[in-house]
């Protein structure tokens, strides 16, 4: 008798919590179909880099600090030549840098005994031409068949219409995230509202063939053609 009205209990326990399940899942499910609905959009754009620059020094070692100088001025002469033979007029001549480099003892420790000068002239050029800058950056070296001593660093590629660019692709991608949402909910015939909020992502410039993303962006200098992607998290009220 009393095991029976055990399993009543139970089974009517059971009944409760299982309504009470439906009861829950339905009024969640209304609260997300009548009230609002956050859809992530995005939209991207190939652009090619309109202008550059590129960073290298002169670095000259010489016995004394006059001969470092003297050698220095001659192969400043020879690269300057060169660049206006490349038609680069947009250039930054850093303050030259010399210091003495000391002879070690036998121990390997320093002494007060000068070695040779070191001499350091670096320079950036500039181009609104970023093919122009690509051009220099793999053949400047070729200076070195002169005697001139170069150390070159990578090129530096921009896209100066980038903001403009931004505030297109961030419309663009909102509109991706209208499109989502209308298809997210057109099997349960609702429809897209009022956007009640934005928030707007990180940009991603990359290489065209590049997959990487960051949470702090990415603003990739190194290649002349780019991938700039915006990412627009958008919500909208449902009616």
């Amino acid at each position: 008798m009393f095991e029976r009205i055990e399993k009543l209990q139970i089974i009517s326990l059971g009944l409760l919590v299982g309504l009470a399940i439906v009861i829950s899942t339905k009024m969640v499910a209304s609260t997300v179909q009548k009230n609002e609905i956050t859809v992530t959009g995005s939209a991207y754009e190939i652009v090619k880099s309109d202008k550059g620059t590129l960073n290298f020094d002169l670095e000259i070692k010489k016995a004394t600090r006059q001969e470092a100088f003297k050698a220095a001025q001659e192969q400043m002469k020879t690269v300057e030549q060169y660049l206006a033979s490349k038609k680069i007029n947009n250039i930054d001549r850093k303050s030259p840098h010399s210091y003495p480099i000391y002879k070690n003892d036998a121990r390997g420790y320093s002494t007060n005994e000068v070695d040779h000068y070191n001499y350091t002239q670096s320079y950036t050029i500039a181009a609104n031409d970023a093919e122009l800058i690509k051009d220099v950056s793999n053949d400047i070296t070729s200076l070195i068949n002169k005697g001139v001593v170069i150390n070159v660093e990578t090129p530096s590629y921009d896209y100066s219409k980038l903001p403009e660019l931004k505030v297109s692709l961030l419309e663009k991608a909102s509109k991706d995230a209208k499109d989502r949402a209308e298809s997210m909910l057109k099997p349960s015939h609702n429809k897209v509202g009022k956007i009640s909020a934005v928030r707007m992502g990180v940009y991603q410039i990359t290489p065209v063939d590049s997959t990487n993303v960051s949470d702090m962006g990415i603003n990739d200098t190194s290649t002349i053609d780019k991938k700039v992607t915006a990412v627009a998290n958008v919500t909208f009220r449902i009616k």
